[in-house]
């Protein structure tokens, strides 16, 4: 690498043509030089020796003002964030999303070496979570979260923080019961082992009395505790008078129990209990198979995990911190640069600019006049502005798109409808056989009338079916999260089988969110007018300056004089003796007319001469010709967006029909476009990244959100695929379709081990060692071919 173009020793970024040089160290910017010096300082250079350039690079618009985390210090707010307190030493757990590498487990667990206050500190990488046990005498909470932030980890608190959801017993009781199940199963193997060699019935009797009713003993807590989920769901069922998968496979282990006691009090047998207990232990572990989501992502939200923990409220007496939820109509509250405003207000004092990207999906901000009315949800970017309160939070019309009854009921269907459907048929049939069979034999043999009845229904048991759908998706979703593709449950995947219709949102889907094509219309720019252009965008927070500002090839910066930034106009300031204006039109040349372009324009001038304008178009996601030429064949494509009518033409070759190319459109128009579609009879896929899609995406038949970090705040959705895997989005849609294959497949597999089996057992012939054998074979079979057939395709269509 070039000297001119040195990486950032801490985070690894271009450190440009004149980096800032500590130590003989390169640095891209002030903040990740003072972060070195801090861990310099305390010997903690280690950190940069784990992996490259771990270090995370804060802009100077991120970086947190000096009263920031002031709210931390409210008794109401520090007690519910704490985990534990005692007075003297507490514990509190963060989520830190920019948690990456073992440089950052490191640094995060020697926290102790940066303050003494810190007593231990662990982290949980997958979920991206620090837990710290400090004695608050030392280091109270709010100096704990700015010793974080002053290394650039920067907690994530949000008001939906504050309200600790009850941890779940669900997935440790499964495990308890695997873990019975299993322990039953391996011991009944045992016991039932001597009778599948050749000579046992030389067998002592008293040896397989005694192991029989041993296995029988284990198979108690495995029926009545472990498989109990499933005569709970039949008798549910039963009552709204549906016959779910779950009928069956209580009924075959019912009987299976029966069965294998009736033989042995008779002593015919030591009966089936490994069967029964083996069955049970592969139906739970496909359960858990299934339910192993990805805990670190979170697919249900709501506007709380957006909005800041407390406000600024001004007063007489002066400024004060304010816990959210005491927000009230007609408090005076003051927002900062880059700061959430959290309920609908007027503007009382200062120029707003406010960024409402992630309600409306316009990426440019909108200024705002004193007495103008301000929604929530938009962020102010500048200097602080005065509010007065008009609506509480919970009224504001932020929170008034995530509280409508977006519920589609088509998508709050069990996942196993497949076989649901199929084991109405299924359940229906075999009872009609073994009743079928049991008269045939009462009338010729009333020996084997009950053998042949309960044979029927063991060896027909549904388990191979049960275990179709939790490995087949549950393969499906590893292969997916492994491929930056996350569904938040393996319903996802059958309704992704179903869709006709695909919807893009635009800004932020298949454009990038904070990147833009940057053209000049005008003078050729010398190498020393790109250098003062440069300079003045520089110290702007308006994220038009911002995009200039890295985009500019220009060595080095001019110190600025008399820099003012007017929202809504531009900025404007001395360079190297030169005066500069950078803004609309109007703001350069005074020209008040209308123009007809709807690219966004900056205009710029120097010592009052124009020199011309920056002309902004949207840079589109890397691979979005390839992807929605392949979607096109199979499925009807629309666009739905926020932003202007300005990309009409450049995506109108994409997506062929300009009628269904929809612009300027409101979240209520999303939704309503939605729910038009399916009204119409087409399953819709939505894609969309904002809050203004919020409605869209759960309407839908599939929502999925494109997320530049998944870690970060998403609307509530099914799916969310990370943006730099965007172009195997076709693949993913692809690959559930082949995984509907694999189970109609299996479903196959198990429909014929049926009729072999049922052929035997209608003859009252059946032997219990067939039996035995037979029924956790299928499973086995189904299972491996599940898993295997998943895993082979997926090196074939998603590599």
């Amino acid at each position: 690498m070039k000297k001119e173009e040195q990486a950032c020793i801490h985070c690894g970024e271009n450190c440009g043509p004149v980096p800032i040089i500590w130590n003989q160290k390169p640095f891209c910017c002030q903040g990740c030089q003072t972060v070195y010096q801090l861990l310099n300082e305390n010997q903690m250079t280690q950190y940069y020796s784990i992996a490259d350039a771990p270090g995370i690079k804060l802009e100077n618009d991120q970086i947190p003002s000096e009263d920031k985390y002031a709210f931390l210090e409210l008794d109401e707010i520090r007690t519910r964030l704490l985990d534990f307190s005692d007075g003297g030493i507490s514990k509190v757990r963060f989520f830190i999303p920019t948690i990456h590498c073992a440089s950052c487990i490191w640094l995060l667990e020697n926290l102790h070496t940066l303050h003494k206050g810190v007593i231990q500190s662990s982290v949980n990488f997958p979920k991206k979570e620090v837990s710290i046990t400090f004695r608050e005498e030392e280091l109270n909470l709010r100096k704990l979260v700015e010793l974080l932030a002053s290394i650039h980890y920067v907690p994530e608190i949000s008001q939906q923080t504050l309200e600790k959801a009850p941890k779940s017993k669900s997935s440790k009781t499964l495990l308890i019961k695997i873990g019975i199940a299993g322990f039953s199963f391996l011991n009944a193997m045992l016991y039932h082992f001597p009778q599948y060699l050749p000579g046992s019935e030389h067998l002592e009797a008293n040896f397989r009395l005694v192991f029989g009713w041993l296995s029988f003993l284990l198979s108690l807590p495995v029926l009545f505790y472990c498989a109990s989920d499933y005569f709970l769901s039949a008798y549910k069922s039963l009552r709204k008078k549906i016959i779910s998968i779950d009928l069956p496979i209580a009924l075959g282990l019912i009987t299976l129990f029966l069965q294998s006691t009736l033989e042995l009090i008779t002593d015919q047998g030591i009966g089936y209990f490994d069967s029964l207990t083996g069955l049970v232990f592969f139906l739970l572990i496909g359960k858990w198979y299934q339910s192993i989501t990805y805990e670190a992502l979170t697919f249900e939200r709501n506007y709380k995990s957006y909005f800041p923990v407390a406000v600024t409220k001004l007063t007489e007496a002066g400024n004060t911190t304010i816990p959210l939820d005491q927000l009230k109509a007609g408090d005076r509250i003051l927002v900062r640069n880059q700061e959430l405003i959290p309920a609908d207000a007027t503007l009382e004092k200062g120029n707003a600019s406010i960024d409402y990207s992630f309600v409306t999906g316009e990426s440019v901000p909108v200024g705002k006049n004193v007495g103008d009315f301000v929604f929530a949800g938009g962020r102010q970017m500048g200097s602080a502005i005065e509010l007065l309160v008009q609506k509480e939070v919970e009224q504001s019309y932020l929170t008034q798109l995530w509280n409508q009854d977006y519920e589609n009921a088509n998508n709050s269907a069990p996942m196993s409808s497949v076989i649901n459907k199929v084991s109405q048929y299924f359940t229906a049939t075999i009872i009609t056989i073994a009743l079928g069979a049991a008269l045939y034999w009462n009338f010729n043999d009333s020996s084997k009338a009950l053998f042949a009845f309960t044979s029927v229904l063991i060896i027909a048991c549904p388990c191979a079916l049960a275990l179709t759908i939790p490995f087949t998706f549950g393969s499906t979703m590893r292969q997916f999260g492994r491929r930056g593709f996350y569904l938040k449950n393996a319903d996802v995947i059958e309704r992704l089988y179903k869709i006709k219709t695909i919807v893009f949102d635009k800004t932020g889907t298949i454009t990038h969110a904070q990147s833009s094509r940057i053209d000049f219309k005008g003078e050729q720019l010398t190498e020393e007018q790109l250098k003062l252009i440069r300079s003045l965008v520089f110290h702007s927070t308006h994220p038009l300056s911002k995009t200039i500002s890295t985009t500019l090839e220009a060595s080095g910066r001019y110190e600025v004089k008399n820099f003012k930034e007017l929202p809504s106009l531009g900025i404007t300031g001395e360079v190297n003796n030169a005066k500069l204006n950078i803004g609309s039109k109007y703001f350069v040349s005074g020209d008040q007319s209308d123009s007809k372009e709807l690219k966004t324009q900056v205009w710029v001038s120097i010592n009052q001469h124009i020199l011309g304008y920056f002309q902004f178009e949207n840079s589109y996601r890397k691979g979005l010709q390839e992807t929605i030429a392949q979607l096109s064949s199979n499925y009807e494509l629309h666009l739905i967006s926020g932003d202007n009518e300005s990309e009409r033409k450049n995506l109108l070759p994409l997506f062929k029909q300009e009628a269904h190319l929809n612009f300027n459109q409101s979240p209520t128009d999303k939704l309503n476009y939605i729910n038009k579609l399916q009204q119409d009879g087409s399953p819709s896929l939505m894609i969309g990244d904002g809050l203004n899609d919020a409605g869209a995406l759960n309407e839908s038949k599939v929502g999925v959100v494109i997320a530049d970090n998944i870690y970060n705040f998403t609307p509530a959705c099914d799916a969310i695929l990370q943006a730099d895997k965007f172009a195997s989005l076709h693949r993913f849609i692809r690959f559930a379709r082949s995984s509907m294959s694999i189970v109609r497949q299996s479903f196959l597999i198990s429909f014929l081990y049926n009729v072999v089996g049922i052929s035997f057992a209608v003859q009252g012939n059946l032997s219990p060692i067939i039996a035995a054998i037979l029924m956790p074979l299928s499973s086995v079979t189904v299972v491996a071919f599940a898993t295997f057939s998943v895993n082979l395709k997926a090196r074939k269509k998603l590599l």
